[in-house]
């Protein structure tokens, strides 16, 4: 026993043994070859584990708090909006139709709606994004729907498929 209450198993000191020997088996020169490779891979290691993961983070913080931000900011609209619309009276179904036809109609050709009780169906062929988004703005906003169920495909002539809302705002 050493005079740190430490023992080490004999395999291992056998190895270390070995290991010494080699080491003082080696000319200077190989030594210093080596402790040089050693060195290089230590300070690989360090950078490796250490330095590049914290440089990453330091380079793509400020993009991801903008992008964070954004979201926040877009997520703050959206609720003040939200609470706008629950301070409003509620739409009849008839009125919710109508303003849905309505807004339909601006689509022209390429957009049809079916009206089946508390809830519509637009089918869409061709529709541009902006076209798109005007729908549903007035929709939420005019006969207060809500899209349950989104279907679209997006190609160069626009977007096609369906959308299904509930009428005032049901579920």
């Amino acid at each position: 026993m050493n005079g740190s209450g430490f023992t080490v198993p004999p395999a291992l000191a056998s190895l270390r043994d070995q290991a010494v020997e080699r080491w003082r088996a080696f000319a200077p020169r190989e030594r210093l070859a080596i402790g040089a490779a050693l060195a290089l891979i230590g300070v690989y290691l360090v950078w490796a584990i250490a330095v590049q993961p914290a440089w990453r983070t330091l380079r793509e913080a400020p993009a991801q708090l903008d992008r964070l931000d954004a979201q926040l900011q877009q997520m703050q609209r959206l609720a003040a909006e939200s609470k706008t619309l629950r301070g409003t009276a509620p739409v009849s179904p008839g009125q919710a139709a109508v303003a849905l036809k309505s807004a339909t109609e601006r689509l022209g050709e390429q957009g049809r709606i079916v009206m089946q009780g508390d809830r519509a169906t637009l089918t869409l062929t061709g529709v541009q994004g902006d076209a798109l988004r005007a729908w549903l703005s007035e929709a939420r906003s005019a006969a207060h729907a809500r899209a349950l169920d989104v279907q679209l495909t997006r190609s160069k002539q626009g977007y096609a498929g369906s959308v299904v809302v509930s009428l005032g705002g049901g579920s």
